[in-house]
């Protein structure tokens, strides 16, 4: 068998955890393959909203087996009140839910890590979602790291120990006012830790590529936006992983030669959260109704979403760096009301039109050329099929269509995985 990968393709939010929860039925295995508790996926049904952090969104059909895989970081104190929550759902945790022994840990010391070196920044901080995300792949990649596995070995504490003491010496170098518990915040991490130890620990590489030779379907469900990726995002205003499908090979262990389609989500309209340019945003009173309609707030963070146009020339770069192809486009009914719709064709970059997404695209070089798209005023949340959908909505999905050069799919008009339109 094969690989499936779901990936956004903004600057994350796009709804992959509603999808996924869609898609999971048809699949045996969910595997999230990069990133960490920064990235919320959002799953409505039953009148109920469910919030997963780490957890993949399969999680809530019983016939499906959740990984996180390797390239995951995860922080078991906030894992541990993940899984808290499910308890209530009275979910098969031990029997559907496997965690790679190669994923690593983020340590108190790298929350505060993050605080501390985003706090230095002063006026040039990146918008940091303060998780200890970025540190935890800085000990990663510079092999400090703890991984899942360590907790197996009986020098465990030890080797916390010595990493921790390393975190604060760096700490103290920044010079900032950084209040904190250490001992508080250990005691609820080892305390976390022993949670942990219930869950199942695998070798996740063996685990996939024998499911694939046994048959098995693996879905690949990516966090955060390929416009946030630490290569291909807007640098340095992005996350601290490979959030693009090339992510999906070293973040589980599968060879490129295994994946077959590439689902590619996207909102009708542009939306980032924290620092970093956004040449369609809108900051008018557009920008606020989009805002509104579509409660654009973070699901893990709270903090509010800037909004704007529809760019292409940012999603065909993210289409084309990932192989997409299939498109599901998000939130068409939070442009419902609007006469006129705007969507950026392309750029006018240091004095030339361009079309292709730029090195830098910071507002004092890039300047968005819009086409003007008539919009429509119907409710599309009552909804069900693609031929309820007003003529202008089909007509603004062709033309993406034809810029794009890749079929969308799927249309979502709302957030419960009822309120989804398979075209």
């Amino acid at each position: 068998m094969t690989v499936d990968l779901l990936l956004g393709l903004q600057w994350g939010d796009e709804g992959k955890g509603k999808i996924v929860d869609v898609l999971t039925s048809k699949y045996d295995i969910i595997a999230r393959f990069q990133g960490g508790p920064n990235a919320g996926h959002t799953l409505e049904f039953d009148g109920i909203k469910h919030v997963l952090r780490t957890i993949p969104s399969g999680i809530f059909h019983k016939n499906s087996i959740n990984i996180i895989g390797n390239g995951v970081v995860i922080d078991p104190v906030v894992f541990q009140k993940e899984i808290e929550g499910l308890e209530k759902f009275n979910i098969d945790i031990q029997s559907r839910l496997f965690i790679s022994r190669k994923a690593h840990l983020i340590l108190p010391t790298h929350r505060l890590l993050d605080a501390a070196s985003e706090t230095a920044k002063g006026k040039a901080k990146i918008g940091s979602t303060l998780k200890g995300i970025g540190p935890t792949y800085m000990d990663k990649t510079g092999r400090n790291g703890l991984r899942v596995g360590d907790i197996e070995l009986a020098d465990f504490k030890e080797r916390y120990q010595a990493l921790a003491e390393k975190h604060i010496e760096m700490i103290d170098f920044y010079k900032v006012d950084l209040q904190y518990n250490l001992a508080e915040m250990e005691a609820e991490f080892f305390a976390a830790i022993e949670d942990l130890k219930k869950l199942k620990f695998i070798d996740s590489e063996a685990y996939l590529n024998q499911a694939l030779k046994d048959g098995k379907s693996i879905l690949a469900e990516g966090a955060q936006g390929s416009l946030l990726d630490i290569d291909f995002g807007t640098y340095p205003f992005v996350t601290s992983s490979n959030t693009t499908a090339a992510g999906a090979c070293t973040g589980l262990g599968i060879a490129p030669n295994k994946v077959k389609e590439v689902f590619g989500i996207f909102k009708a309209y542009t939306t980032r959260v924290g620092s970093g340019p956004f040449p369609t945003e809108l900051t008018d009173e557009i920008g606020q109704t989009m805002a509104r309609v579509g409660n654009e707030f973070g699901s893990v963070t709270g903090r509010a979403r800037r909004c704007g146009w529809l760019d292409l020339v940012a999603l065909k770069y993210a289409v084309q760096v990932n192989g997409v192809t299939e498109l599901y486009m998000m939130k068409g009914d939070v442009l419902s009301g609007f006469d006129t719709l705007q969507v950026c064709t392309g750029y006018e970059y240091k004095g030339q039109n361009i079309s292709h997404l730029p090195y830098n695209i910071e507002p004092e070089n890039v300047t968005p050329i819009y086409v003007e798209k008539k919009g429509w005023k119907a409710d599309l949340t009552g909804m069900t099929s693609y031929d309820e959908l007003p003529v202008e909505l089909k007509e603004y999905i062709d033309f993406i269509e034809k810029e794009v050069e890749v079929p969308i799919k799927i249309v979502s008009v709302g957030p419960d995985r009822t309120q989804t339109i398979i075209k």
